[in-house]
């Protein structure tokens, strides 16, 4: 592991020792501490996530990664698991095994990459499941809060309505009274203009007609 692998690697673990404690699972996904820590990009989070896998500071179950051991990692240390090393075959090789010419792979070397690779896409599946239940649980809360907001809306419309039939029903009492009193015989009687104008008032008009 080079330097800056190194630095990467301790990075991420010690986001993660700041989150959670030893035999703890990690809610949060590696892109999610990757981030937190500046990575440059989620390839990033998956090269340290590995670094931290193979010197048995987090183990993955159940598709979830725990925090196994809070140390930093130190310059030098080996892997907790090395790879099996390559076995030399005494026996004279196959037909198949002498066309592994140089420029062209071998079987060994075919399945070797093949097992390298289920490993890493083993632990993308991992990180893909944290992903979807993040996803899902996101979904579920802005259902909630969508479904809240029309209950409001709702409320405030009939609200509204409710306000607006009484004001109709008050403008139209008001009306009345003031109609009775101009034809009730009084000598100052009150015309449309001097109506509106106390309606406009009641209304909460800025300016009442002139």
């Amino acid at each position: 592991m080079n330097e800056e692998s190194l630095r990467r690697a301790n990075a991420f673990l010690n986001a993660v020792v700041a989150q959670i404690q030893v035999g703890e699972a990690l809610a949060a996904t590696p892109a999610e501490i990757g981030k937190q820590v500046g990575l440059p990009d989620p390839l990033s989070a998956a090269r340290a996530v590995r670094a931290l896998l193979a010197r048995r500071r987090l183990e993955v179950v159940d598709g979830q990664y725990r925090l196994l051991d809070g140390r930093p990692v130190e310059p030098g240390e080996p892997e907790a698991i090395p790879r099996t090393p390559r076995k030399k075959k005494a026996a004279p090789r196959s037909r198949r095994e002498r066309s592994g010419e140089p420029g062209r792979p071998t079987y060994s070397e075919v399945g070797r990459v093949a097992i390298d690779r289920l490993i890493e896409v083993s632990r993308d599946l991992g990180t893909l499941r944290g992903n979807l239940r993040t996803l899902r649980e996101e979904t579920r809360q802005a259902r909630e809060s969508k479904d809240e907001a029309e209950r409001r809306a709702q409320a405030l419309s009939s609200r509204v309505r409710d306000l607006e039939a009484k004001l109709e029903m008050a403008e139209t009492n008001l009306r009345t009274i003031l109609s009775a009193a101009r034809g009730g015989g009084r000598a100052d009687t009150v015309g449309d203009a001097e109506m509106d104008a106390i309606l406009a008032v009641l209304k909460g008009d800025a300016e009442p007609p002139g």
